[in-house]
């Protein structure tokens, strides 16, 4: 670590300590804008020797329970290096080195598991229905599967999954270790949208690291530093698999390519279900080439939405709305001179899903079908029966005459009727 990068800290480290609380949210927002003190922090968590170690830990600590959302922010982002470098010191059972970092991930992970009140917090969350849209799917592309789920979300069979509550840790153990490095990661990836390119790139260097080390893929990745194996749990590997598929549109496709890569790698080692699922989910879902960098701006996830507004015009004229307007065919009376008479005329089914290759009928002129067809279709929608006075007969006459006169205008002899 150069002297410079020394003095970087060393002033951050007296300034905190002096600002007055009125300046602190001035001082949270400009904080970020920092490069140059963000870089030697980093540099400052990866020497477990460093002298700054423990002063630059306290002070995180500091900010996560200052109140402040930009301070805890900035705690945030160092959340992927601080995991990197527990498990690498605990891999190589250098426990002593790793007391400042433990205390650290501890806190923010005690700090977290409690409201404002002090009472032990209950996460909820609701698994979407395939039934109802979303930014990822429509249900009208799913086919006779939305019928289903729709019929059964509006049962109320909507499935709530609970985290928590989740007891508070004084010390880090082989047995609790992964329990809270999952929460841990589980709060990082829901800041995920405020955190710079900086630390996405630590968290996809850090997640191919834990994978392969210890593995013939070290020798591959080059990766120098420790050879043991770290364990890992399949939800710690699928906690890591959320950000690295935020990392995949917001500007590393490089690097996060490569961590998914590693974790299939691990997981199949390891036969995780979980892991391999959702890493098999994001790998087929990506395009097929590489995404191109955003480093500004506002970062989110691209996909392709249909258009909200209906593609066919409610006017149209198809065969589900015929279906759903079809004549009902009445028995012809016996009587010829009745029928004469009443002006009671069939009317035959009309098709006109397909168009092209119409056969015309007997004396039809070359009228379109949409100044023929669609217009009596129209009339008939709009002269709705009533059932309680069909049994009376006068709408059905008035209708079947309009529409006798709409079919002699297109027959050249006014007395056939086609059938």
């Amino acid at each position: 670590m150069f002297t410079s990068e020394k003095g970087v800290v060393e002033e951050w480290l007296s300034e905190f300590k002096t600002l007055p609380e009125t300046s602190l949210p001035n001082y949270a927002t400009n904080l970020k804008d920092k490069s140059s003190l963000v870089s030697s922090l980093y540099k400052v968590i990866q020497e477990p020797q460093s002298e700054l170690l423990e002063p630059v830990c306290h002070q995180l600590f500091e900010f996560y329970r200052s109140g402040e959302e930009e301070l805890l922010r900035f705690t945030l982002q160092f959340l992927p290096e601080l995991i990197w470098c527990y498990l690498a010191i605990s891999a190589s059972r250098n426990v002593h080195s790793s007391g400042c970092i433990e205390a650290l991930l501890l806190g923010v992970y005690n700090l977290e598991i409690v409201d404002k009140q002090g009472h032990s917090k209950v996460l909820s969350f609701t698994i979407p229905s395939l039934s109802k849209p979303s930014v990822y799917h429509e249900p009208s592309s799913i086919g006779s599967m939305a019928l289903t789920e729709s019929a059964l979300s509006q049962h109320g069979l909507s499935k709530v999954v609970y985290s928590g509550p989740h007891p508070q840790r004084e010390m880090l153990t082989a047995q609790n270790r992964f329990e809270v490095l999952t929460f841990l990661l589980l709060c990082y990836n829901a800041a995920l949208t405020y955190m710079p390119s900086v630390s996405l790139q630590s968290l996809c260097q850090i997640c191919s690291r834990i994978c392969v080390c210890g593995y013939p893929r070290q020798q591959v990745r080059k990766y120098k530093g420790i050879s043991n194996r770290i364990p890992v749990s399949s939800e710690f590997m699928v906690q890591m698999l959320t950000g690295i598929y935020y990392a995949f549109y917001n500007g590393e496709w490089d690097l996060a390519q490569k961590a998914l890569d590693d974790i299939i790698y691990r997981a199949q080692l390891e036969l995780y279900p979980e892991p391999l699922l959702v890493a098999n989910a994001v790998k087929a879902s990506l395009p097929h080439g590489a995404m191109k960098s955003s480093k500004e701006g506002t970062r989110c996830i691209q996909v392709e939405i249909t258009p909200t507004s209906s593609r066919i015009s409610r006017n149209a004229v198809t065969s589900m709305s015929i279906r759903g307007h079809r004549w009902k065919r009445h028995e012809q009376p016996d009587n010829n001179n009745d029928t004469t008479e009443l002006g009671i005329l069939v009317i035959p089914e009309i098709s006109v899903t397909s168009v092209a290759g119409e056969r015309t009928g007997n004396g039809e002129k070359g009228r379109t079908l949409g100044e023929i067809d669609a217009q009596h279709i129209q009339g008939v929608q709009e002269t709705a029966t009533d059932p309680r006075t069909e049994s009376k007969g006068l709408p059905e006459i008035r209708r079947q005459k309009s529409v006798r006169k709409l079919m002699e205008d297109g027959i050249n002899s006014p007395g056939r009727v086609q059938f």
